[in-house]
């Protein structure tokens, strides 16, 4: 059955190339990302791993903890591993899953049978402190994904997760937010966001980004 968002992440106990994971212990109270590869050495997956290790900072900055996963073996990881340092130009700084027996490709749902019986799709599981799924996207093989879209996303729900507001289309941090609309109350609503607001019609009422 296919993971829904609001679903506990699976846990699972793992090699990987900084060692053993149990996946919830590992996670503590933060956030995390799990994105899946198909296999190692492979080029469009060489480039995603570089420019993840290039944003560990802002993972960081966000409690973001991430994880990648590919069915090869950690023997074969470490190998690719110099691959990526050399043409992404970055050292790899999170760890990578071995999965040869496709256990966690199994638990998440990774292996699509439609597209491929025996590789992982290119999926990614945004996960929270309560270990609940909070975005999944899943990519075709040819097409690199977007990790500056991803970011985007965890900062619209970290906001969201403790503003009453939602984030409008091609929002990034900073900019406007919209009011949900449960909240009526017009004190509340003052309480709330002292900033003020506009109300573009009753349902669409804009108020800058409360933590700016």
């Amino acid at each position: 059955m296919a993971i829904q968002l609001g679903d506990i992440a699976p846990d699972f106990t793992q090699d990987s190339t900084e060692g053993p994971i149990q996946f919830h212990q590992w996670l503590g109270k933060s956030w995390g990302i799990l994105f899946s590869h198909p296999k190692d050495f492979t080029p469009v997956c060489t480039t995603e791993l570089g420019v993840v290790a290039k944003l560990k900072p802002e993972f960081d900055k966000r409690n973001i903890k991430v994880l990648a996963v590919s069915v090869d073996d950690v023997t074969s990881h470490k190998k690719w591993a110099g691959d990526i340092e050399e043409t992404q130009n970055t050292k790899l700084n999170y760890p990578i899953l071995g999965d040869p027996d496709r256990k966690v490709a199994t638990l998440y749902g990774m292996i699509h049978p439609n597209a491929n019986d025996t590789l992982t799709v290119r999926s990614v599981f945004v996960i929270d402190p309560n270990k609940k799924v909070r975005l999944t996207i899943t990519y075709p093989a040819s097409t690199g994904r977007n990790f500056d879209e991803i970011l985007r996303v965890i900062d619209s729900l970290q906001l969201t997760d403790k503003y009453s507001v939602a984030t409008p289309v091609n929002w990034k941090d900073g900019d406007d937010v919209v009011i949900v609309p449960s909240i009526q109350d017009p004190e509340v609503i003052k309480q709330k966001f002292p900033k003020g607001y506009k109300a573009v019609k009753p349902y669409l009422r804009i108020t800058p980004q409360p933590n700016r």
